[in-house]
């Protein structure tokens, strides 16, 4: 169904102005036959159909009822709109950005690829000056010219607007006798890659995660043991590798509490331990005996992701804190 709520991006208004933009700083200069320069001429462009412009200038051949109608001059209008599948990204895709006013997060889902058909129409007297204004234009097309366009300000999107010009063609208006001309027009026809965005939603910060972490002790990945810490030598260290070399047992040391009870918590197992098994630490070279083995299946850590302040906004620059609490004995939800 249809969002009821209102929203308005002038995406299509914006792209109408980026493509007349590209055309409204043309200029044609008219020579002697010794190749001076005696008239410069901007070629005035405005927005409408091709057919309103032909139907002044048959209806006033002499051009004498209004200087609007004076040649050389330009048109162009947009045609027609259609889906170009080929573009289309992931419609679950969404993009966000800070909101200054909320202190929260924009979002927004992926825009809907359109293409939008334009046709500019140049409109002259004689031919070399059709000829010298085309040359002009025909250069920068290959078939292909980008702009960019500052399409969602509040979101920070700039879209690279692709214009390709698919086909040029002129025709010579006569009118009685071939020899009689009475003006000149030349069509251009482009395709314009543009897109449609979806309305802007705003969305709350999520400022602290949990990530738990389960240790099923039926199973080799993992395994939560106690060590005779008393007797043990040194400290085991995050992350290292820990071995038992009696059965050739490598493992990961997940979590070490360097207490009285001796927890350690270990992952990435060959083979489970069990007690009264010595396992090595190699980089801390930590040695320990294990005293007893975790028989039950248990939730080992919880990881706690939070902002750092935690109270950055979107808009702030704040880094992350990860705090590693072991469950249950000094977990605070």
């Amino acid at each position: 169904m249809i969002n009821n709520t209102p929203f308005y991006h002038r995406t299509i208004r914006k792209i109408v102005i980026a493509f007349g933009t590209i055309f409204n700083e043309i200029n044609l200069i008219r020579y002697y036959k010794n190749n001076s320069e005696y008239e410069r001429i901007k070629v005035p462009l405005a927005f409408g159909p091709k057919e309103k412009f032909i139907t002044r200038l048959v209806s006033d051949p002499d051009l004498t009822k209004s200087f609007m109608t004076t040649l050389p001059r330009m048109s162009f209008d947009m045609v027609g709109i259609s889906y170009d599948a080929s573009r289309k990204k992931i419609s679950t895709q969404k993009a966000f950005t800070g909101s200054s006013s909320s202190g929260g997060v924009r979002s927004m889902y992926s825009p809907v690829p359109y293409d939008y058909n334009f046709q500019l129409s140049l409109y002259v007297k004689n031919i070399e000056d059709g000829t010298q204004i085309i040359e002009q234009i025909l250069p920068y097309f290959t078939p292909d010219y980008t702009v960019t366009v500052n399409m969602i300000p509040e979101m920070g999107i700039k879209y690279d607007l692709p214009i390709v010009l698919n086909s040029v063609q002129q025709n010579i208006e006569y009118e009685g006798n071939f020899g009689d001309t009475r003006f000149i027009t030349w069509t251009l026809d482009f395709t314009v890659k543009g897109m449609v965005f979806p309305p802007v939603t705003d969305v709350g910060i999520i400022r602290s995660s949990n990530t738990n972490v389960w240790i099923d002790t039926n199973k080799r990945d993992a395994q939560k043991v106690f060590v005779d810490w008393a007797n043990s030598n040194g400290v085991f260290v995050t992350a290292e590798t820990i071995t038992c070399d009696s059965k050739n047992i490598t493992g990961k040391v997940m979590y070490y509490s360097n207490n009285s009870i001796g927890t350690l918590v270990i992952e990435n197992l060959n083979d489970l331990l069990e007690v009264n098994d010595i396992v090595v630490g190699s980089y801390s070279n930590a040695t320990a005996t294990i005293s007893s083995v975790d028989n039950s299946q248990v939730k080992a850590l919880v990881i706690r992701t939070q902002p750092n302040p935690i109270t950055a906004n979107a808009n702030d620059s704040f880094t992350y804190t990860e705090t590693f609490f072991e469950w249950p004995e000094t977990l605070i939800l």
